[in-house]
């Protein structure tokens, strides 16, 4: 769970809300209506969401480098060639400042088949020690105008060169980035997001052969309508996956400078789950800083390189995906999901999933808990279609396996809007997950990633 004591950061919907509830702005799905929701997770033009990635070799060469170069082989991706410069950085929370040779890759432009009022970023890399990168977007609104160059993230696997960290403060006065999130500040004004390039920036150590390899650059583009309930879907799948079960709660007080686990680490605790699932594995050496003492030692690891410093949290959607990623065999994206048939879908091929969801306790029977933001990880469904799922909020271990009603889950999931403990209407996370598969599907997994916009 989030830190009860502080509001989730995903408020971009919240303003208008609340606005709307004033009667000072009508809502914003007024702005953009959309079709009935067939059930067909795999018709793209019923799907508010889009989805779309670099991976390919092709990909890599129809971008524009500069000192980047394409790499073939079982797993393409880009790397740096010949720098196309030097330029220092200084550590915004170490205060170090060092020298970098970088080069570039910017995307071609990708016009969003949703006009988006949400954009996330997501990537899977390689960073050996030394090296870095850092993810921009540039897009285009409705009227013609054009976005500034946002900082969507600048990561490494580590953390002895640089300090992972999402940037704050960037704004045009029309649209904001949100720790990960690019919103559009008044959806309600019909404003949206249209098409996009993304950049990325490779960084090593000066007179270096070392380089970054980045294999997948994407981002998911939406437009939820805004709801306080969803449709409710018809069950179709009795089935449960073996997804290993880790409590958060029992690191409470581990760590502070990695937010002191407990209910702040729902999100790597959530990971560390589907990355065992897959064979990822920590050895005894990577495991080696962390107290003996402590249970489950991965879980500690994922926090610690999870963490975004500027955020000051673990819950950094991309950088969740990314940690992921740097297990062997595996990539990972964030994206949104239509319905609980797309969760369905995923589970059918052996594909399980990390969702985002907030409610009061009220409003999840069987959690015993309320939250303005929490992860879980999906992994089945009973014959009644009710939602089995690994919940890191449990007081141990033997707990977590839990069984959520499955028109409660869905709608907790899914929503854009809710009224919070004390009455307030504040914003839902409207279907986001995280979602890990093996870097080569099989035929079947590759249908069902499909049928959820992910290719």
């Amino acid at each position: 769970m989030s830190r009860a004591e502080q509001p989730s950061r995903r408020t971009v919907l919240a303003v208008a809300v609340a606005a709307a509830v004033t009667g000072t702005a009508a809502p914003a799905a007024a702005a953009a209506p959309r079709p009935a929701d067939t059930g067909d997770p795999g018709r793209a033009q019923d799907r508010p969401i889009d989805y779309h990635a670099w991976t390919t070799h092709r990909d890599w060469r129809c971008g524009t480098a500069q000192g980047a170069r394409p790499v073939a082989g079982r797993r393409p991706g880009v790397v740096i060639g010949a720098p196309a410069g030097r330029t220092d950085y200084t550590d915004p929370h170490t205060g170090t400042t060092a020298a970098w040779e970088y080069a570039t890759w910017t995307s071609p432009v990708h016009r969003l088949t949703v006009p988006a009022t949400e954009v996330v970023a997501s990537w899977n890399a390689h960073t050996p020690d030394g090296t870095w990168l850092q993810v921009e977007l540039l897009g285009t609104y409705s009227d013609g105008t054009d976005t500034p160059w946002y900082v969507m993230g600048r990561w490494a696997a580590g953390d002895q060169d640089i300090r992972r960290t999402s940037v704050d403060d960037q704004t045009d006065g029309r649209s904001t980035i949100w720790t990960d999130t690019f919103a559009i500040d008044d959806a309600s004004t019909g404003l949206r997001l249209t098409s996009y390039r993304l950049r990325l920036t490779l960084y090593r150590r000066p007179g270096t052969h070392l380089t970054p390899t980045v294999w997948r650059l994407g981002a998911m583009g939406s437009d939820i309508p805004d709801r306080f309930t969803v449709p409710a879907s018809t069950p179709g799948l009795a089935q449960e996956l073996a997804v290993p079960r880790y409590s958060q709660e029992i690191h409470k007080g581990q760590y502070p400078e990695y937010d002191s686990g407990g209910e702040a680490w729902c999100s790597p605790t959530s990971s560390q789950m589907i990355i065992e699932y897959w064979g990822g594995r920590l050895t005894r050496e990577q495991l080696s800083w962390v107290d003996p003492a402590y249970a489950d030692p991965q879980v500690d690891h994922a926090a610690r390189f999870t963490y975004d410093y500027q955020y000051e949290g673990c819950g950094n959607w991309p950088f969740n995906a990314a940690y992921a990623a740097t297990f062997e065999g595996l990539q990972a994206v964030v994206t949104r999901l239509a319905s609980l048939t797309d969760l369905e879908t995923l589970i059918a091929s052996g594909i399980p999933a990390i969702t985002s969801q907030s409610f009061r306790k009220d409003e999840l029977t069987g959690a015993g808990y309320g939250t303005s933001g929490h992860l879980m990880t999906v992994i089945g469904f009973t014959a009644d279609g009710d939602v089995i799922a690994n919940d890191p909020a449990s007081p141990g271990d033997e707990a977590v396996r839990r069984v959520y009603l499955r028109r409660e889950f869905e709608n907790i999931w899914l929503r854009t809007k809710r009224y919070n403990a004390s009455g307030k209407v504040v914003s839902g996370t409207g279907g986001v997950c995280y979602l890990y598969f093996p870097a080569h599907p099989s035929p079947r997994q590759r249908k069902a990633l499909a049928a959820v916009g992910v290719h």
